[in-house]
């Protein structure tokens, strides 16, 4: 089976970002991942609309857009305009979620709901009809480069069989200490793309080898990737 890989330019190299991105989709990378933060959802600010526009002439794989922002809306018009392909946003940072992702289909847009890791899937209840995507974080979001939070495995598993049997053409996604050991657990656990970072962008061979290396871990699968 086809996992996809969704290299996070959180932590690539800002001074060669264009080569950098076609690298990695040369390398096989299904899409790009925007991890956007502004200084207020989450501690951290990271990039906007602009660098989305910038990167998207550079590559022809989807743009998978992160919002880690408050609010959410005003900022859906300028990275659907900008590029994106698809949109996510956590439901604590919009004052009406079913509002939100409708704006973003409504833009063009594949629509996505992202759960930090004490954040509960009770919000799936009334929105699986409008989603494209479930991200799940491994992470607490903020920084790129931290290490995987094993306790979020039992979620994964559940949300693998809500999606099952409730809304199959979701994919799940997994962000957040992405590695050769992690990425094979998470996607035997369901995981259908896994956003990967360090694992790519930090690789000694460089980030295509890191993408390539990720993809011969998850054909390995979990038992021999550890």
């Amino acid at each position: 089976m086809h996992y996809r890989i969704a290299p996070s330019i959180l932590s690539a190299d800002f001074a060669r970002l264009g080569e950098e991105v076609r690298a990695v989709e040369k390398a096989g990378a299904d899409l790009i991942h925007f991890d956007v933060m502004d200084n207020h959802y989450v501690p951290n600010l990271t990039v906007g609309p602009l660098v989305c526009a910038a990167i998207r002439p550079h590559v022809s794989v989807p743009l998978d857009v992160h919002l880690m922002v408050r609010p959410v809306d005003r900022l859906v018009a300028d990275f659907a305009k900008a590029g994106a392909s698809i949109i996510s946003f956590h439901p604590e940072a919009s004052d009406h979620v079913e509002r939100t992702l409708s704006l973003i289909r409504e833009h063009g847009c594949k629509a996505g709901l992202v759960f930090n890791p004490a954040t509960p899937l009770v919000w799936l209840d009334h929105t699986l009809d409008k989603l494209d995507l479930v991200l799940l974080m491994s992470v607490n979001p903020g920084f790129g480069g931290q290490k995987f939070i094993h306790e979020v495995m039992p979620k994964l598993t559940r949300a693998r069989t809500l999606l099952n049997e409730r809304a199959p053409r979701c994919e799940l996604e997994v962000d957040g200490g992405v590695d050769l050991t992690t990425g094979p657990i998470a996607v035997a656990a369901g995981a259908d793309v896994l956003v990967a970072g360090t694992c790519v962008f930090a690789h000694p061979g460089g980030p295509a080898a890191g993408v390539k290396a990720l993809r011969e871990a998850l054909k390995r699968g979990p038992a021999a990737s550890v």
